[in-house]
């Protein structure tokens, strides 16, 4: 991609316009929402859907998220059901993506889907990511705003420093809340099927629709975001259920332990989600290998769980990322 100049905006209504006629436009623009900062394109646009793929070297059989306002704008996009509409009643705005078969009159972009019938779309809870919405006034395509594979960014200082030069904008509205991305659940098929665990604990989930979710098969083909195996990945190698540091290597802790950073010194899987991307770009710019101390799995354990093995999975650098 060619070089271009990054605009820092805030959240004036004179910086939040600009942000929108930048999307309107076609250009990539970086934006907070509770989770992480996502980097939104036009959905309806294939072209600037291209350049998320091209800005994130993301492969193009992951899809993509579409963010919209409402409900409402989401129902003109999806089949809606009841099952969608009990989780969206609970949720919306919040760290929840739905993924719901395609309308006919749709006008999202293949490239947002992969070429699927499915849509994954969500409302955010937050009110910068809702004022740029509603302003643009359709969905927009936003995975997290940094190189594909690599660690997901909750400030617009780690959007800067992978993507600074290669996207139009980025929108600064300081750190994230809840620190890892939407929970994903599939509501395509004959049960509701937990896709990617995330900011929103299954359990919640589960008590809303009175019934247990689905696991996907990990063999299953791709159907939302956040699934191929190696995948939010610092530069260093990661290592799980660590008791102690190794020769060498960097310690990240949870609870009450000697370590060089702690994700939550109290236990508490709150805030060691919403520090986990963050204390991660610490520790890699240091430039060794990570050690991680055991987390429980459950509530958001389970998603923090879910980031730490893909962060810690074999790949090959060559392709994965």
């Amino acid at each position: 991609m060619s070089s271009l100049t990054t605009e820092i905006l805030g959240t004036s209504d004179a910086d939040l316009s600009r942000a929108a006629d930048l999307l309107k436009a076609g250009q990539l623009v970086s934006f907070p929402t509770e989770t992480v900062y996502g980097l939104g394109a036009d959905a309806r646009n294939g072209t600037a859907v291209a350049s998320v793929y091209a800005a994130k070297g993301r492969p193009s059989f992951n899809p993509l998220i579409a963010h919209v306002h409402s409900v409402a704008a989401a129902q003109q996009l999806v089949q809606w059901n009841d099952l969608a509409e009990r989780l969206a009643a609970a949720f919306w705005p919040g760290p929840l993506t739905l993924v719901l078969p395609l309308r006919e009159d749709h006008g999202v972009s293949g490239l947002v889907t992969a070429g699927l019938q499915t849509l994954a779309v969500r409302v955010p809870a937050h009110p910068t990511a809702l004022r740029l919405l509603r302003l643009v006034d359709g969905p927009v395509a936003a995975p997290s705003a940094n190189p594909s594979g690599r660690i997901s960014p909750t400030t617009a200082a780690h959007v800067l420093a992978g993507l600074n030069g290669r996207i139009a904008a980025v929108v600064d509205d300081g750190p994230c809340g809840v620190g890892v991305e939407s929970t994903i659940v599939g509501l395509s098929g004959p049960d509701p099927m937990l896709l990617r665990p995330g900011g929103l604990a299954a359990e919640d989930i589960e008590a809303t629709l009175g019934t247990s979710l689905t696991d996907r098969d990990a063999a299953d083909p791709l159907s939302a975001p956040g699934q191929l195996l190696s995948h939010y990945a610092p530069n260093a190698r990661v290592r799980l259920n660590a008791t102690k540091a190794g020769e060498g290597e960097l310690l990240l802790g949870f609870g009450s332990m000697d370590c060089d950073l702690n994700l939550s010194a109290i236990g508490d899987l709150a805030e060691a989600a919403a520090n986990l991307f963050e204390h991660l770009h610490r520790l890699d710019a240091i430039g060794q290998p990570i050690a991680v101390a055991p987390i429980p799995e459950h509530g958001l354990g389970s998603a923090i769980n879910d980031r730490l093995r893909r962060a810690a999975a074999p790949r090959d650098d060559s392709s994965a990322h």
